[in-house]
């Protein structure tokens, strides 16, 4: 019994972080359905578990405008987005990355077709070292890119993206969904740009991007409720111990 509970406990805790013959470097990445950045909020997709922490930015797309902050910049390699069939640009349809569950999303998001790559990059010499983003439906041709300067750190095609990927929407015909979070192992994979292509037909839907500016190996910042928690077990380990003492 105590063998099993031990072994279930590690495989909840593993990340699942992965490499291969693509990458330049060790960037990792894991895969999920994602959570809702709204507790009943079922319709504009999933988003990254981070969503509403201090520290990371999120563009949803929402208000139909090409995002972008102090932090981030979008940009396209050809001409400036169009809300037309088959043109880069910002979109509200069926073909929205889906929810948790494989909900249907409702709101705006960002389809990426061939001739047309989306680029976002950190602004003023600023480095990230996470970002995560839900895909789908994902189809042929989709690639997603990450550079530090000229450099490739990690690319990532179709074919790995929709073996990943854990949710198949009804709305897109059995085409799988996921959200997908990329970190760095150290200062060797920190990355400033991200590029969103299509290669051949099709689109790459993208929605809710969650970035994280910083240098170095990415550490998650815990939740506050987690903090105190461990604050509050720390305490009564020294309550314990204390009294021992006493005794």
């Amino acid at each position: 019994m105590f063998i099993k509970k031990a072994l279930t406990i590690a495989a909840l805790s593993a990340v699942a972080s992965l490499s291969y013959a693509g990458s330049a470097h060790a960037l990792g990445f894991t895969y999920n359905a994602g959570s809702f950045r709204t507790p009943g909020v079922t319709s504009e997709g999933s988003f990254s578990n981070n969503v509403n922490q201090q520290g990371y930015t999120t563009f949803d797309f929402n208000n139909g405008a090409v995002p972008g902050n102090d932090t981030v910049k979008y940009s396209f390699s050809s001409a400036a987005p169009l809300p037309t069939p088959g043109q880069t640009g910002i979109y509200t349809d069926q073909w929205a990355p889906s929810g948790v569950s494989g909900e249907v999303n409702k709101s705006n998001y960002l389809a990426v077709f061939q001739g047309n790559d989306a680029i976002i990059q950190a602004n003023d010499g600023k480095k990230f070292n996470y970002f995560g983003l839900n895909l789908g439906a994902l189809s042929s041709g989709n690639t997603l890119r990450f550079f530090d300067g000229a450099n490739l750190v990690k690319e990532l095609t179709y074919e790995l993206m929709t073996k990943l990927a854990p949710t198949a929407a009804q709305q897109h015909g059995g085409e799988k969904n996921g959200f997908f979070e990329f970190f760095s192992e150290g200062n060797n994979d920190n990355f400033d740009k991200i590029v969103l292509s299509q290669v051949g037909g099709g689109g790459f839907e993208t929605d809710n991007h969650t970035f994280r500016v910083g240098t170095g190996k990415y550490t998650s910042v815990p939740e506050p409720g987690i903090v105190l928690g461990l604050v509050g077990v720390g305490g009564m380990f020294l309550r314990k111990r204390k009294s021992q003492k006493t005794a």
